[in-house]
């Protein structure tokens, strides 16, 4: 008996050390405890346990039986007022989670949308919250610069301020090239967002270039409901259209996309979504592109991942708030191409498996191996050219045209280190495939007849600093590739890095203040030296390719 009596308590005590408890009030709009609201507890798990229901006392307090460690979802409703939803709540060993629901009604939401005349606008000092990307694991995550450890959403304070603005003014493009992006023009840009509730986000962004008849813009907007990009589903949708010259075709472009994660236990974490894009140019086209991610943490200091998408996926940092995804989601359109006439769109799927170690609070090591494929390669060039494959840009010399399917794999090794106090650095080294020249083809071939894809060695580095008195923030990249190459090797890494083709350049400059808010001075500037310039004799005539042109983006930023 004595026995027994022991292996029960130690069963007992064990259940009770890997266990946690959810426990809460239920409020309305005004602060007053709400009886008899349902509470609906649920496991985010796939495998979780039966959904717990609790209700609220005559002072509107709630809380759960023993619940096991975990990612959950709170739902509460309550007759005469709007359902409210509590997601990504952390439970922890011997530890009980304490939640303030607030209840809303139809009236209280379009209450807060409404601001008091009197109502005083909270200070805004402009240092943005330093934000993680994945919801439950512990991942050293280092973008434009800023190197965080991810911690569990549930472990966060949500930062409320007021809406926030953003406008530029600006000429250029970095994107050359393309009529599916910005066009190389003088341009404006506004970026808004709108918290509404207690933490979802509204962002809306749109941009308008000025040209002679021949108008280009766009719109996008994006639902985050948990607030942060990175942390819970985000919903976007992008338009775009451009005028091509007075007398000439219009193209528009429409782009829903979506994106959710789900944490399996303490080590996994899936992210996945969709992009469904639609095109309109001399007929129409469409594109449906899944992605997925699946991390797993090996170790406190050891993560690998494996990546299926046609592009990385947009987290909040401190460099990049959700208005600035928003613009980069606008400029981000994929390239339109022609085939015999007929619109494309360039397409590439990206397969990765992936090793980080965490070396120490300001280094991490990444090696991968990867495999890129496309049924249409996009490519760059000038020349005095014309044909059912050509797409000529109405905003710049050059064209755009169909390389058709290309496949290749590659690895890739990177280092990012943080310098003394404030000197961030990367280091890339790829050896991948390109589109090259083959040597010794006919001068009579079409341009897609003369190109195979051809491997090479890169080596890649970036840095980004700010000076202390003066404020201002320079980045500089630079990238060799060890032959000619007329497509972009490893864009998935390009883009995943913040890295271009050659060298290539950022300075932003912030101005003394003339009203409430932030200005500064901007300048990107792209290939600086002019390199990598392929000269091809084709059956069209000669042509210059080449994976980035020169080019300079530069104007004034506002936010307010």
């Amino acid at each position: 008996m004595l026995a027994l009596l022991v292996s029960s308590s130690a069963l007992s005590l064990e259940a009770a050390t890997n266990s946690g408890k959810i426990s809460g009030v239920v409020v309305d709009p005004g602060g007053t405890p709400q009886m008899g609201a349902t509470v609906l507890v649920s496991s985010e798990r796939i495998f979780g346990e039966a959904p717990a229901e609790a209700l609220t006392n005559d002072r509107g307090r709630f809380s759960t039986a023993t619940l096991a460690p975990g990612m959950y979802s709170v739902k509460v409703t309550l007759a005469g007022f709007l359902p409210a939803m509590e997601q990504h709540v952390q439970v922890s060993d011997q530890h009980t989670t304490l939640l303030e629901v607030v209840l809303g009604s139809v009236f209280s939401s379009f209450d807060k949308l409404r601001r008091q005349p009197n109502q005083e606008l909270p200070a805004d000092e402009w240092s943005w919250v330093l934000r993680s990307s994945a919801a439950t694991r512990p991942v050293l995550r280092w973008q434009d610069g800023d190197i965080v450890f991810d911690q569990p959403a549930g472990q966060r304070d949500v930062a409320q301020y007021a809406p926030h603005r953003r406008m530029e003014l600006t000429s250029g493009s970095d994107h050359p090239g393309s009529i599916s992006n910005f066009a190389d023009s003088p341009a404006t840009a506004f970026a808004y967002d709108l918290v509404i509730g207690e933490r979802s986000k509204l962002v809306m962004a749109g941009q308008f270039s000025y040209e002679s008849a021949s108008g280009a813009g766009g719109f996008v907007t994006e639902w985050i409901p948990s607030g942060h990009l990175g942390d819970g589903p985000v919903t976007s949708l992008v338009a775009r259209e451009s005028r091509l010259g007075p007398n000439g075709p219009t193209f528009r472009g429409l782009e829903l996309s979506h994106d959710d994660q789900l944490a399996l236990g303490e080590r996994v974490n899936i992210r996945y979504g969709t992009d469904y894009l639609v095109a309109g140019f001399t007929g129409t086209t469409s594109s449906l592109r899944p992605r997925a991610e699946m991390a797993v943490r090996l170790s406190p200091g050891w993560v690998a991942s494996l990546t299926v998408a046609s592009r990385p996926w947009q987290d909040g940092s401190a460099s990049q708030n959700e208005m600035q995804a928003a613009l980069n989601d606008l400029n981000g359109f994929p390239t339109l191409l022609l085939r015999n006439g007929r619109p494309v769109l360039d397409g590439d799927l990206h397969e990765e498996l992936a090793v980080e170690r965490v070396l120490n609070s300001n280094a991490s090591l990444t090696a991968a191996v990867f495999h890129d494929r496309s049924s249409h390669s996009a490519l760059f060039g000038l020349g005095a050219v014309a044909g059912p494959d050509y797409l000529q840009d109405f905003f710049s010399d050059v064209f755009a045209y169909d390389a058709g399917a290309s496949s290749s794999s590659g690895m890739r090794i990177a280092y990012r280190q943080r310098i003394g106090g404030g000197l961030d650095t990367t280091f890339v080294y790829d050896y991948a495939g390109a589109l090259a020249p083959i040597e010794n083809a006919s001068a009579d071939a079409s341009i897609r007849e003369q190109l195979a894809t051809r491997y090479r060695q890169s080596v890649a580095a970036r840095a980004s600093s700010t000076v202390p008195r003066s404020h201002t923030k320079f980045t500089a990249s630079y990238k060799w590739t060890g032959g000619p190459v007329v497509s972009r090797q490893d864009a998935f890494g390009e883009s995943l890095y913040h890295l271009d083709p050659f060298l290539s350049m950022e300075i932003r400059q912030p101005l003394p203040g003339i009203f409430s808010g932030r200005m500064e001075v901007v300048a990107d500037v792209g290939n600086l030296l002019e390199q990598g310039y392929v000269s091809l004799a084709t059956g069209d005539g000669r042509v210059v390719l080449v994976p980035s042109y020169r080019y300079f983006r530069g104007g004034l930023n506002f936010q307010f």
